[in-house]
C-alpha cells in the first residue's frame, strides 16, 4: 500500500486509495454505499462542477452541513479542484457563519439548508432586505457566487446538488488531473475556525502534507487498520471528525460511517448493523451510551478501538468502557485545531492510570515541551505552558499575521495557552489553561466571543463568562452581567438572546445579574473572584 510519505496531497491520497482498494467500501451513509473507486469518481465530478462554476486554485469554498456522504464528496471535491476547504460549524448562527465566510471570502458554499429545521440561508441573510440573486445568493457576501443545497429546498438563488453536478459536463476530467498534479505539499488544504480570545474566530490554515503526516502518525499510534469500519459521530467541521476521522480513514483505506446527529439508539443500531470496529468520541458520548436504558439490547462486540480526549477521562469511565461496553482498546489524546488536531496520543498499551490522567506522548514528527514564563523548558513534574513544534503546527491564521506571531514564536514553537507537566517518560498532563477557554462536551468555548455577543443585548453594559464544572458536559458557561443604567434584564431574556445569536454549546447555562463586577486597579475583571461566587 502506498504510504503518506509517498503521497503529499489529499486528492493524490484518494486517487491512490481508488487504485489500490477500488472495491473497499469508503463511505456508508444509510442506503448510500460508495467504494473507493466510486468515491473517487463522485469527487472528480464534483470538482469538475466546481471548476465550471469558476472555482480557481486557492479559492476558499465552504461546507456548512452535518456528517454525510455528501459532505465527504463536497470536501474532497473542493480539494481536488485545487480549492481550500472551509468547514463551517453546524451549530453556528447566521452572524457567526457570515463572519467566517466573509473573512475567507468564500466563493462557493455547500449547505444542508433544512438540517434540524435551522434555515441556514435565512439565518445567513439575516435582516438584509436586498433580495438574493443568482449572482449574489447572500447579500453582504460579494465573493460568494455559488450556493449548493444538499437538500433541494427550492431556494431561488441556490442550486440543488443535481443542478450543480450537471455543470460538470463542461469541464474535462483532464483538467482535474492537471489541478491535482499541480498541488504542492505545503499548499493550504483547509481552514478550520477556532474561536478567538479577541471575541472573533480565527481561521487556522493547514497544508496537505501536514494533514497526511499527522493523521498517519495518529493512525499508527491508535492502531487504525485497513478495513476498519469507523463510526464518525464527531462532526466533520471539527478536527477530530475531519482529520482523525475522514482523513485517517482515507489514509488507511478504512470505511467512513458518518452519523449526522449523535443519538444513542441510532448509533448502537449502526454499530450492530455495520459491524463497527472503531468508535471515537468525546467522553460524553460514552457516558450517554452507558446511561441509556437500552444499550444492553445491542451487540457492540465488533468495536475494538475507542479514542477519546478533550478533557480528563475518569478511571471509572475507562473501566466501564472496557467491562460494560466491551471495548478492548481505549485511547486518549490531546491536540488543538492549530496542531492539526493532534499533538499527543496514549498508545494502546498505556496503563490505566496514565490513560485517565495523561494525554499520552508526542506523535512522531512533533516535539512537545513544558516551559516557564520565560520560555525555558522545565523539568519532569514541573508545571508550565505546553508548547508544540513540528509537522502538526498550522501554517498560521488566515490573513492575521499579528495573531500568528503571538501564537508561534520565532523558533517555531506554538504556544498553546494550556498549562501542564510531563513525567520522566514524556507523558503529558494538562492541568489548567493560561487562557480563559473552557470545553463544553468536547467543544472549545472562548469567553471573549460569548461576552461580545452578550454585550450586543440592549440591556447589557458588560459581561464576563467563565467555565464551571458540569457532571455531564465537563464544563458549561456561567455569565455574569452588568446591566445598563435603568435596564432590568432577566436571566431568561439573556439566555434566549444567546440561543438566538450563538451556537448552543456556547450558550451560558447560568446568568447572574450583578450590581458590579470585581476589578483590578486598572479596571480588568477579576475572573478568579467570579469563580468564588459559583
Amino acid at each position: 500500500m502506498t504510504t503518506a510519505t509517498d503521497i503529499r496531497t489529499v486528492p493524490a491520497c484518494l486517487r491512490a486509495a481508488a487504485a489500490e482498494a477500488p472495491d473497499v467500501e469508503a463511505v456508508v451513509d444509510g442506503a448510500r454505499r460508495l467504494t473507493y473507486a466510486a468515491l473517487d469518481a463522485e469527487v472528480t465530478r464534483f470538482a469538475r462542477a466546481a471548476v465550471a462554476r469558476g472555482l480557481q486554485p486557492g479559492d476558499r469554498a465552504a461546507v456548512w452541513a452535518p456528517n454525510s456522504a455528501s459532505w465527504v464528496v463536497a470536501a474532497l471535491g473542493i480539494l481536488a479542484a485545487g480549492g481550500v476547504l472551509v468547514p463551517v460549524n453546524t451549530r453556528f448562527k447566521g452572524e457567526e457563519a457570515r463572519y467566517a465566510l466573509g473573512k475567507v471570502r468564500a466563493s462557493l458554499l455547500v449547505v444542508h439548508e433544512g438540517f434540524l429545521d435551522a434555515g441556514y440561508l435565512a439565518m445567513l441573510r439575516g435582516d438584509d432586505l436586498t433580495p438574493p440573486t443568482d449572482r449574489a445568493p447572500v447579500p453582504g457576501l460579494p465573493h460568494l457566487h455559488t450556493v449548493v443545497t444538499v437538500d433541494d429546498t427550492g431556494d431561488p438563488a441556490a442550486l440543488s446538488f443535481a443542478q450543480f453536478l450537471a455543470g460538470a459536463d463542461a469541464v474535462p476530467e483532464s483538467e482535474i488531473d492537471r489541478r491535482i498534479a499541480a498541488l504542492r505539499p505545503h499548499d493550504v488544504a483547509d481552514i478550520l475556525f477556532t474561536s478567538g480570545t479577541t471575541g472573533y474566530p480565527k481561521g487556522a490554515m493547514v497544508g496537505h502534507a501536514a494533514n497526511l503526516r499527522v493523521n498517519t502518525a495518529w493512525s499508527d499510534m491508535v492502531g487504525l487498520r485497513p478495513g476498519d469500519r469507523y463510526l464518525v459521530v464527531n462532526p466533520f467541521f471539527h478536527s477530530f471528525g475531519y482529520r482523525a476521522g475522514l482523513l485517517a480513514c482515507l489514509i488507511r483505506r478504512a470505511t467512513i460511517v458518518p452519523q449526522a446527529v449523535f443519538d444513542v439508539p441510532a448509533a448502537l443500531e449502526i454499530i450492530e448493523r455495520e459491524r463497527i470496529t472503531v468508535f471515537p468520541g468525546a467522553p460524553t458520548v460514552y457516558t450517554s451510551i452507558l446511561e441509556h436504558p437500552r444499550f444492553g439490547e445491542y451487540d457492540v462486540s465488533s468495536v475494538r478501538l475507542a479514542v477519546t480526549g478533550a478533557t480528563v477521562v475518569p478511571v471509572p469511565l475507562l473501566t466501564r468502557m472496557r467491562t460494560e461496553l466491551g471495548f478492548r482498546d481505549v485511547i486518549t489524546a490531546y491536540g488543538l485545531t492549530e496542531t492539526c488536531g493532534t499533538a499527543t496520543v496514549c498508545p494502546p498499551d498505556t496503563d490505566e492510570h496514565r490513560l485517565s490522567t495523561s494525554c499520552g506522548t508526542a506523535i512522531p514528527g512533533t516535539e512537545v515541551r513544558v516551559v516557564s514564563s520565560t520560555g525555558t523548558p522545565v523539568g519532569p513534574g514541573e508545571t508550565g505552558e505546553v508548547v508544540v513544534r513540528g509537522d502538526n503546527v498550522m501554517l498560521g491564521y488566515f490573513e492575521d499575521p499579528d495573531a500568528t506571531a503571538a501564537a508561534i514564536d520565532p523558533d517555531g514553537w506554538l504556544h498553546t495557552g494550556d498549562v501542564g507537566w510531563m513525567d520522566d517518560e514524556g507523558y503529558l498532563r494538562i492541568t489548567d489553561r493560561l487562557k480563559d477557554m473552557f470545553t463544553v462536551g468536547g467543544f472549545n468555548v472562548y469567553p471573549a466571543e460569548v461576552e461580545r455577543l452578550l454585550a450586543e443585548h440592549p440591556a447589557v453594559s458588560e459581561a464576563a463568562v467563565i467555565g464551571v464544572p458540569d457532571a455531564r458536559l465537563g464544563e458549561v458557561g456561567h455569565a455574569f452581567v452588568l446591566p445598563r443604567p435603568g435596564a432590568a434584564p432577566t436571566e431568561e431574556d439573556l439566555v434566549a438572546h444567546c440561543r438566538a445569536t450563538m451556537a448552543n454549546f456556547k450558550v451560558p447555562r447560568r446568568v447572574s445579574i450583578m450590581d458590579e463586577l470585581p476589578r483590578t486597579p486598572s479596571g480588568k475583571i477579576q475572573k478568579f473572584r467570579l469563580r468564588a461566587c459559583t
